[in-house]
């Protein structure tokens, strides 16, 4: 399959899933606007699973992030015994959304933008630009993620790993590795 294949693929399952957007649940709904602002959704349209996962995760940022709404959101889309990869995180669903909820009270500006999210299958994988988590600063530029959910058969994710890295700026592109890192090339990180 093309690269351009799979990108009509995915386009498909956007305007598929766009146009059922009046038809769900408003926390769905609430993530067919989180989707609707990423740059490229790519899901086969007739995996039912896939898509309703997409779906669940972009719903899960909302609330998490977006929203004040972390312990609701993860105890409806994550399992009790969410097993968590990220090290500055306890396993469980409580503990991710303990931790969120503490994000968005000392940031009440903290957001998740999805610039790209995948599934196949039990697995969604989003490319995300996380700003404000840890600063009030309006020009954040943010932590740049990659989250791979594994999910279960009722749409509830079991399991989590992510990297991460810190955005950087036309003065200093690498700023976790040292100063004024010049960049090698004129593409952005999303």
């Amino acid at each position: 399959m093309t690269f351009n294949n799979t990108l009509r693929q995915g386009l498909l399952a956007a305007i598929v899933a766009v146009s059922a957007a009046m038809l769900v649940p408003p926390q769905v709904a609430q993530a067919k606007d989180t989707k609707a602002k990423a740059d490229l959704v790519l899901v086969d349209p007739h995996d039912k699973h896939a898509t309703r996962n997409v779906n669940n995760v972009l719903a899960l940022y909302q609330m998490m992030i977006n929203e004040p709404k972390a312990e609701e959101g993860t105890a409806k889309f994550l399992v009790p015994g969410y097993v968590q990869h990220n090290p500055l995180i306890a396993d469980g669903s409580v503990a991710l959304g303990k931790y969120f909820a503490a994000v968005k009270s000392a940031h009440p500006s903290a957001r998740v933008v999805v610039h790209k999210i995948i599934a196949s299958g039990d697995y969604v994988f989003a490319h995300v630009n996380f700003l404000n988590l840890l600063t009030d600063d309006p020009k954040d530029t943010g932590i740049a993620g990659v989250d791979i959910y594994r999910m279960n058969a009722e749409g509830k994710a079991v399991e989590h790993w992510d990297t991460l890295q810190i955005v950087g700026d036309p003065k200093n592109s690498a700023p976790w590795i040292g100063q004024n890192i010049p960049r090698a090339n004129p593409q952005g990180m999303f």
